[in-house]
This record gives structure tokens, C-alpha cells and sequence, in this order.
């Protein structure tokens, strides 16, 4: 069963930094755009970050772009978001998420993880 576990989550000080991990198993995930969503209380889920299957392409929510960083390692079946200067809006709960259409310009995501609480203290 292909299975996203989320993990590096926690309480951060505004200005402060965070590295979110996401381990996948059950399947291939090496050749499928992976990517990050995240919640935040009484709002809709929304697109952070994408990366190609070759690590050579990104994609960034603007609210995001020049502080977050995605990545990821194949060889360890291990997608990345290294946050920085990290804003009280960031606070939400953080969805690793994996499907061929995450770079469309509506992005379709097949599988999800469970999600990572991160929170921003101001």
C-alpha cells in the first residue's frame, strides 16, 4: 500500500526556520512529481510547492517563494520543504502530496499524506 508519512513538524518563533520531511514507501514514487499543501485553520487547501521527478524542476506559491525550498532524494525515497523565515500566516498543518498533474495550473494530486502540524509563533 503506498504510504506518505509527513514528520518535522512542530512550534516555531516567526523569523525561524523548520525542515519538513516526507518518507514514502508501498510503491514508486521516484518518477512522480512530488509536492507540498497545506491547511490552515478555516481555510482551504492550498498548493506550497512542486518538484519533478529528476529534482531539476520547481514550482513555488508566491506566498512562499525566495523563504522555501522543496527537494528531494530519490535514493532515499525522501521529499523535502526547508522553510525559512517563517511568517505567523505559515501556520497550518503541511500535506506531502505526489501526482503526474501537480504542475498543471490546477495541480491533481493521486496520493496524500497525513499531514504535519506547523506552527508559528508571532
Amino acid at each position: 500500500q503506498a504510504q506518505l508519512v509527513e514528520s518535522g513538524g512542530g512550534l516555531v518563533q516567526a523569523g525561524g526556520s523548520l525542515t519538513l520531511s516526507c518518507a514514502t514507501s508501498g510503491r514508486t514514487f521516484s518518477l512522480l512529481p512530488m509536492g507540498w499543501f497545506r491547511q490552515a485553520p478555516g481555510k482551504e487547501r492550498e498548493f506550497v510547492a512542486a518538484i519533478g521527478w529528476r529534482g531539476s524542476t520547481t514550482k513555488y506559491a508566491d506566498s512562499v517563494k525566495g523563504r522555501f525550498t522543496i527537494s528531494r532524494d530519490n535514493a532515499k525515497n525522501t521529499l523535502y520543504l526547508q522553510m525559512n523565515s517563517l511568517e505567523f500566516e505559515d501556520t497550518a498543518v503541511y500535506y506531502c502530496a505526489a501526482g503526474a498533474g501537480l504542475f498543471s495550473p490546477t495541480p491533481r494530486v493521486n496520493y496524500w499524506g497525513q499531514g504535519t502540524q506547523v506552527t508559528v509563533s508571532s
